[in-house]
């Protein structure tokens, strides 16, 4: 009996020894998974992407306008692409023309402002030339120049649907495929001009 206890005993003690060791192991190994970060410390400028530098100097929407565009209010580009379909007259269409040229070189403009503000938050971390009251006054300029550009997209739409009839608006809602209970009511709008 005294045999059978010590070999179960010696063969306990090596089970945990290996299993000690193989959890010693994984405790102190380095992690091999990289941060989803990985590779983005080599951009330009670091909090954006070249495609999303690229869409802010272009003026693109970039998903500015959702609260505008899927409550029931289009907008130009969309309206410009479906003109068949809703019946644009030729007064509409040479509006909404009119509109998304002036919104497109009013995005593109705060688009490139916005750009060059990331570029100087950028910088002045990379350079290590950075305080509290720098990072206040980049960042405040930042958030500011942020809702200035999304304000201008969700205007345009606005514009747009005051140039559109309720039909017109139901329609486009129906040819985006927003068609349902939040799209079925088109948004009262003073027309800026008579159809």
């Amino acid at each position: 009996m005294t045999n059978r206890f010590a070999l179960k005993l010696i063969a306990a003690c090596a089970c945990l020894m290996g299993a000690g060791g193989a959890f010693a192991q994984h405790i102190h190994a380095p992690s091999h998974s990289a941060s989803p970060y990985a590779g983005q410390q080599t951009r330009e400028i670091k909090a954006l992407s070249p495609a999303q530098t690229a869409d802010l100097l272009a003026g693109k929407g970039m998903e500015l306008a959702k609260a505008a565009e899927l409550n029931g209010y289009p907008g130009p580009m969309h309206t410009l692409e479906l003109a068949a379909q809703l019946g644009l007259n030729a007064e509409q269409k040479q509006a909404s023309e009119t509109l998304m040229t002036r919104h497109k070189a009013e995005a593109s403009d705060l688009g490139a402002q916005l750009v060059q503000a990331e570029r100087a938050l950028d910088q002045a971390f990379a350079s290590r030339q950075i305080d509290a009251t720098r990072l206040a006054a980049l960042t405040d300029n930042i958030g500011r120049l942020q809702a200035l550009l999304r304000k201008s997209h969700l205007d345009t739409h606005l514009q747009q649907t005051a140039l559109l009839t309720p039909a017109q608006i139901t329609r486009y809602a129906q040819l985006r495929g927003y068609a349902g209970p939040a799209a079925s009511a088109a948004p009262a709008a003073t027309p800026l001009h008579k159809h």
